[in-house]
């Protein structure tokens, strides 16, 4: 007799063992679940900010075209005053002159393409 009790012991502990084992599964399906509803939600909004990607393209853009001007002008001053002191042998005076004028037109150029400036081309 004292066997039978035990089977029934060991049979109703694996059944308490495996309703146990079932909630749990279960717990963690449910967990598993919403986990992988939050990453559909969270992938559908970084589709949605790929304007922001491309808002961020275009600022890099307008930065490059915008230094590009400012160094140009100051290049194109040096090299104009470097060409006057040649021709007129006023050694470093007309490098200085022109490149103060080139790095003024490079920020004009800059104010003027940032759009703060109003564009004066139609006088």
């Amino acid at each position: 007799m004292a066997q039978g009790t035990n089977d029934r012991e060991d049979e109703n502990k694996s059944s308490s063992d495996e309703a146990a084992l079932s909630a749990r599964l279960g717990s963690l399906e449910h967990r598993l679940s919403e986990v992988r509803g939050s990453r559909n939600i969270r992938t559908d909004q970084s589709e949605a900010g790929s304007g922001d990607n491309n808002a961020r393209a275009s600022a890099m853009a307008m930065g490059f075209r915008l230094s590009s001007e400012l160094i140009a002008g100051v290049a194109v001053g040096a090299l104009m005053g470097w060409g006057f002191d040649r021709l007129l042998s006023t050694s470093p005076f007309g490098l200085i002159v022109f490149v103060l004028v080139g790095f003024v037109a490079g920020v004009l150029n800059v104010i003027r393409s940032a759009g703060v400036a109003p564009d004066r081309t139609g006088r």
